[in-house]
């Protein structure tokens, strides 16, 4: 699971602006980093275009999904992950960026700004945190820990199983025995009943 970008636009009506980003290209070539931070950045411009105000919504292009969220105002947030990145997580992750961009950022300021002018600096830590969702999401975290209980549980209930067919076994392994020791019982009477001394 991986997070990709996170970018905070504005749609207007006849375009879209990009004011601010923050991406993570690490996992790519140096060489492919400023082409796919360009990409990212014309993919998420795109689909905020497309997309009506009032709507969440995921695309997902190839082995990645972009996760778009634009608000009534036309403030939007995309993030780009992988396909494994839950998305119940990417879009807390966006209403969350993007309440408070707009108690940071003045309103105002929207339509005419752009990366280098806008006074938001919170994006790059909410990337880095967000990378493990079950760190950084609280019902993730919880999810985590009862899938675990689960499989504590089920392993429990399966030594369980296998102790309650091994006593099984001994009781019928002791009522053999038990058989076994009353004929052992009456022939060592017959035999001491034959051979009694005086």
């Amino acid at each position: 699971m991986k997070l990709y970008s996170l970018s905070v636009l504005y749609k207007s009506e006849p375009k879209v602006v990009l004011l601010k980003a923050a991406s993570d290209v690490s996992s790519f070539s140096f060489f492919q980093r400023s082409s796919v931070q360009e990409f990212m950045t014309f993919t998420s411009q795109l689909i905020v275009e497309r997309s009506a105000k009032g709507s969440r919504a995921s695309v997902k292009e190839q082995e990645y999904l972009c996760h778009v969220y634009v608000r009534s105002d036309g403030l939007a947030g995309v993030v780009i992950a992988d396909s494994e990145y839950p998305a119940r997580v990417a879009f807390s992750l966006l209403e969350k960026v993007l309440d408070e961009f707009s108690k940071q950022v003045d309103r105002i300021d929207w339509p005419v700004g752009s990366p280098a002018t806008i006074q938001y600096t919170a994006l790059e830590g909410h990337l880095s945190r967000y990378q493990n969702p079950r760190e950084a999401d609280p019902m993730s975290k919880v999810q985590a820990e009862l899938d675990e209980t689960k499989i504590i549980l089920h392993n429990t209930m399966e030594s369980l199983l296998e102790r309650g067919e091994k006593l099984d076994d001994l009781v019928s392994k002791s009522e053999v025995l038990g058989t076994q020791s009353k004929a052992f019982y009456k022939t060592a009477r017959k035999q001491n009943s034959c051979c009694a001394v005086m």
